[in-house]
């Protein structure tokens, strides 16, 4: 195929994933008759527009839905972000450190830290720097990285780098979704090598997930992040896939709708 435009070459790309055609960077090379590194411009414009996705291998695969922009998801389950956010913040102490990762919920817990003294957060989450830039104590870090637009956020090996060199008390973690079998999905792959990075150097992981979330599968990429860990979602999320989640050796809590007083220390 010679001849295409920037727009018309990337459409056909997304349906060439669609039919199992040419699928990696040489191939696709060869098939547009463009060099190597155009192909690879125009992968990670799709990616970040989040049409297709990536594998570690370099082929691409479509995504199960389109994926969503963080300002569209910020005005999703709204009432259950906030009561989710309010159960979170009661597990964090003054003087912790913690690490706030992407998403709408996340940034929904992030607004209401400023007043926790002596709080040393780091995220990748523009976000959760825009709630907290007039912190009164503590310490903020942005970790860097490649910006990724659709989440408003940082991804890559910048990030995943200088989470390596830290230790935190608690993470907070985003999902697209959660599988009956405890996996947690994003439609970014960074995204997900980020989260298992965390795991490893957090005393306490917390994945942040409104009911609807629960058992969709709303893209491809998926992960079992090691435990331990603990999924926090609200009471409109389905019982037996929580049940089939908390079998996996997942922790879970369930937020009731109507709040209650819940004073319980970590």
């Amino acid at each position: 195929m010679t001849h295409a435009s920037t727009v018309e070459r990337r459409d056909k790309i997304v349906q060439l994933a669609i039919s199992s055609g040419p699928t990696n960077v040489d191939e696709l090379a060869v098939y547009f008759n463009v060099t190597s590194s155009t192909i690879r411009r125009d992968l990670a414009r799709l990616t970040s527009e989040g049409r297709i996705t990536r594998t570690y291998g370099g082929a691409i695969a479509l995504v199960g839905h389109a994926e969503p922009s963080l300002s569209e998801r910020q005005s999703e389950a709204h009432e259950q972000k906030v009561l989710i956010a309010e159960w979170a913040r009661k597990r964090v102490l003054p003087g912790d450190t913690l690490l706030l990762d992407l998403g709408s919920s996340v940034a929904t817990l992030a607004s209401r830290l400023k007043n926790i003294e002596d709080l040393s957060i780091a995220t990748v989450n523009l976000s959760v720097i825009t709630a907290l830039s007039g912190l009164p104590s503590g310490k903020l870090y942005c970790l860097g990285g490649q910006y990724r637009p659709l989440s408003q956020g940082f991804v890559g090996p910048l990030a995943e780098a200088a989470v390596e060199r830290l230790t935190f008390d608690t993470a907070f973690l985003g999902t697209d979704g959660v599988s009956p079998d405890g996996e947690i999905s994003e439609a970014d792959l960074q995204q997900l090598r980020f989260k298992e990075l965390v795991c490893r150097r957090a005393r306490n992981v917390y994945v942040l997930a409104h009911g609807e979330k629960i058992g969709q599968s709303p893209v491809h990429g998926w992960a079992r992040l090691p435990l331990p860990w603990t999924l926090v979602t609200d009471d409109s999320a389905p019982e037996d896939v929580l049940a089939s989640i908390q079998a996996t050796g997942v922790e879970v809590v369930v937020v009731p709708s109507t709040p209650v007083d819940d004073d319980t220390d970590r």
